[in-house]
């Protein structure tokens, strides 16, 4: 069994709670680590535990004065009057206890996970807390505080001059990491997105390409709703082989958010299970082609927090750790313990039933490879060279 893998984990990562009723709730991880432990998929060597993030290495990405309001808006037991101009005390990021403590902390995860691969530590790290691609320089956003992804790649930048390749497949556009590295040609920001048409944050258009020097280094695919597997994985397959081929980065990055699962409650595309292991298993054999099998990969959305997460990602520590399963039953002892605490029934078996046919499903198809085909017009791939 290969073992050229860490996972960044801890329990503490649920510290990171908005309220009982929002849609974020890192128990999702909760779940994931007892799935992946059923599975007999994790050894004690293979799990890394996290730190807390710096201010030094927050301020990367970030404002000081923001990162010193998160703080003095967690050690306060009232709403502080400047909390809407920092985009906290929303809907979407409510202020809770000791937030900058929580959110540094899943920072901190994914810079643990960057310093293991870039170290020689590891092949490939993950670390499913992260993922948290909206936050801006000094705005929280979509239910982020800090930019872990933003930060892990400024700070490849910054330790090791690195050429990043990161790679979205969120259902939510990645707009924070885009705008964190628009005019940096040594940063290929990718995102497969669901139109901003009707979703949240509105961004991610063809025409977001990049600026100065980054010109083409921003690509964006904003796929029609209710796009399926087969549609999303002819998109991701062609954009993500010619865009690293043409690239060639030193290391990868993923966001491996979850939220394309027609399950979720939140977003409109119909894809099933099986693209989370098809997403992993192209990153990594890109990653071992071109960057000697540095690949760093992290969560972000998937607000089915019972039936899609914990499969999800465990799917996606299967591929990185060379562990592969195949379709079947779940592990009955996982079974029993999570099902009396939700009113859903959860899935008894890894991948999903094939699920009713989209109408459209022609037309969606065909509007996804023009896009594809628009998107790819001014970005570095091979035949760009």
């Amino acid at each position: 069994m290969s073992r050229n893998a860490r996972l960044i984990y801890s329990p503490d990562y649920t510290t990171y709670y908005f309220n009982d009723d929002h849609p974020f709730n890192q128990r999702r991880l909760l779940l994931m680590h007892d799935l992946m432990s059923s599975y007999g998929l994790l050894a004690e060597s293979d799990i890394i535990a996290p730190r807390m993030a710096t201010d030094e290495e927050l301020a990367l990405v970030h404002d000081a004065r923001y990162i010193q309001f998160v703080r003095d808006q967690g050690h306060s037991e009232k709403e502080l009057p400047q909390a809407a101009s920092y985009g906290l005390g929303t809907e979407d990021v409510p202020c809770f206890q000791n937030m900058h403590e929580s959110a540094a902390l899943i920072v901190g995860g994914t810079l643990n996970a960057v310093d293991a691969v870039m170290k020689g530590q590891a092949e490939h790290a993950f670390n499913p807390a992260g993922g948290l691609h909206h936050a801006f320089r000094g705005r929280a956003s979509g239910f982020c505080i800090y930019n872990d992804c933003s930060v892990a790649i400024a700070y490849l930048r910054k330790h090791w001059n690195a050429r990043v390749m990161y790679i979205d497949t969120d259902a939510h556009h990645g707009d924070g990491v885009q705008w964190a590295f628009y005019d940096d040609p040594n940063v290929l920001t990718v995102s497969i997105h669901e139109t901003g048409k009707y979703l949240f944050p509105g961004t991610g258009n063809l025409s977001e390409r990049g600026d100065g020097s980054g010109y083409g280094f921003s690509v964006n695919v904003p796929l029609d709703a209710f796009t399926e597997d087969d549609s999303f994985l002819e998109v991701y397959g062609e954009l993500v082989s010619k865009l690293a081929r043409g690239f060639k980065p030193d290391v990868i990055l993923t966001q491996n958010g979850c939220d394309a699962h027609t399950f979720d409650p939140l977003t409109h595309l119909s894809c099933s299970m099986r693209i989370y292991q098809d997403i992993p298993r192209l990153a990594h054999r890109l990653a071992h082609e071109l960057c000697d099998g540095r690949w760093i990969a992290v969560g972000g959305g998937g607000y089915d927090i019972w039936r899609v997460v914990p499969r999800a990602w465990t799917l996606v520590w299967s591929e990185m750790s060379d562990q592969p399963l195949e379709d079947g039953d779940l592990p009955s002892g996982w079974l029993k313990r999570w099902q009396p605490q939700t009113d859903l029934p959860l899935p008894t078996r890894l991948f999903d039933e094939p699920f009713p046919a989209i109408p459209r499903r022609a037309e969606i198809t065909e509007k996804n490879r023009i896009t594809l085909e628009r998107a790819m017009m001014y970005a570095p791939t091979e035949a760009s060279k």
